[in-house]
């Protein structure tokens, strides 16, 4: 507990020498040569940087991270009022590290109108006929009649403002989106699709493809990670005993393609091939290991409040890999030397081109803001095991 404890107290003070640059302004998605440039509240990745303040704040109760967070949620809210950068699903990824974390934490009932104006932003992407949400592009266009796995940690925020507003609607449509993804996204072996595509006049399932994978019947590590920890958080709103199931299927399948240190490849398919694919070495995403980490963490709390009997190994297992998958992340991946990087967690990946994706290549083997946050989410989780989530 004392490597978790220490491994938080220096991800904090990064977090602290970070507020002079990202006060007023976000943390680009990934850094550049180590250092993440500042950029406008326009990228889906935006929430993240205000969720490590909240995290900081709560852990610490320095006045100086609630502060600054303070002055990230009046953008967000903003943002959400002027329509900014808002036409895709990534309501949840943006609002609820930063406005929903904010009404929890504070009672700040600004931040919670902001997150329910992205809650009903996030609606305006429902699709009846196949019922889902869709991912981004125009509404009407067959090109874009899709959804994707990392919409899992989407959906909460639904759940969220069903709770706040008494409206059943936005926890209905969270439920329908989930069973779509369950039912077409996870494949038999338990690996996943990224994206899936429904036919526009029937509602019926198209195809699985990647966008951010190296092919389309590869295993994307990121999605992997999105389907581990979105099946706990469905599990948590809608105990269904399949979405547990789900867990477990996609998890192991996780675990079969990890390299000796538990950090997996940025696609998983490299791991069968020795990680090399004509002559190079790929590189990680350290930022799917930290988003597991809190997946196998969340069910194991739920499993430990659900007070079964039977379910005292599972508890401690998952709670044991989460540890080892952090403990290595500390020991190999995380920045101990401000002078190296202004990130906390080196060696993610954001989008990295192949011959058979349509990436545009960036962030690659670079610290990824989603990346530091879920590993101070883990961090979180173990050293405080009450601790509210914001998801």
């Amino acid at each position: 507990m004392e490597e978790f404890r220490k491994a938080l107290d220096i991800a904090i003070s990064q977090v602290r020498k970070n507020i002079p640059n990202f006060t007023e302004k976000c943390q680009n998605h990934s850094s550049v040569n180590g250092f993440y440039p500042p950029c406008e509240n326009d990228q889906w990745t935006c929430g993240f940087w205000p969720g490590e303040l909240w995290l900081s704040y709560e852990a610490t109760g320095e006045k100086v991270f609630r502060d600054t967070a303070e002055v990230q949620v009046k953008s967000f809210i903003n943002r959400i009022e002027k329509k900014i950068s808002v036409d895709h699903h990534d309501m949840g990824f943006l609002y609820s590290p930063s406005c929903v974390a904010a009404w929890k934490i504070t009672g700040d009932e600004d931040a919670k109108k902001g997150a329910i104006k992205a809650a009903d932003q996030l609606l305006g992407r429902w699709q009846e006929k196949g019922q889902f949400l869709q991912a981004w592009g125009a509404m009407d266009s067959n090109d874009n009649y899709r959804y994707i796995i990392d919409c899992l940690l989407n959906t909460p925020l639904l759940y969220w403002a069903s709770r706040e507003t008494k409206n059943p609607e936005y926890a209905k449509k969270a439920r329908l989106h989930t069973a779509t993804c369950m039912k077409n996204s996870i494949r038999e072996d338990g690996s996943t699709y990224h994206t899936f595509f429904m036919d526009r006049q029937t509602g019926e399932p198209l195809r699985g493809v990647t966008c951010q994978g190296y092919k389309n019947d590869s295993y994307w590590a990121r999605g992997q990670a999105w389907g581990i920890y979105g099946t706990a958080l469905a599990y948590r709103y809608d105990r269904r005993e399949e979405y547990k199931a789900m867990f477990q299927k996609t998890l192991d399948f996780y675990l079969k393609k990890l390299p000796k240190d538990m950090i997996p490849y940025w696609d998983m398919i490299f791991n069968d091939q020795n990680a090399r694919h004509d002559g190079e070495t790929e590189p990680k995403d350290s930022s799917s290991a930290s988003i597991v980490a809190c997946g196998l963490l969340d069910m194991a709390r739920q499993l430990e409040e659900g007070g079964a009997r039977d379910s005292q190994d599972e508890i401690k297992r998952y709670r044991e890999l989460a540890e080892k998958m952090i403990r290595s992340l500390i020991e190999k991946y995380s920045v101990k030397d401000s002078g190296v990087s202004n990130g906390l967690v080196l060696h993610g990946t954001y989008s990295k081109k192949s011959p058979y994706n349509t990436c545009t290549p960036e962030g690659v083997d670079e610290c990824v803001s989603w990346g530091d946050y879920f590993y101070m989410e883990a961090l979180t989780r173990i050293t405080n095991p009450n601790w509210t989530l914001y998801w």
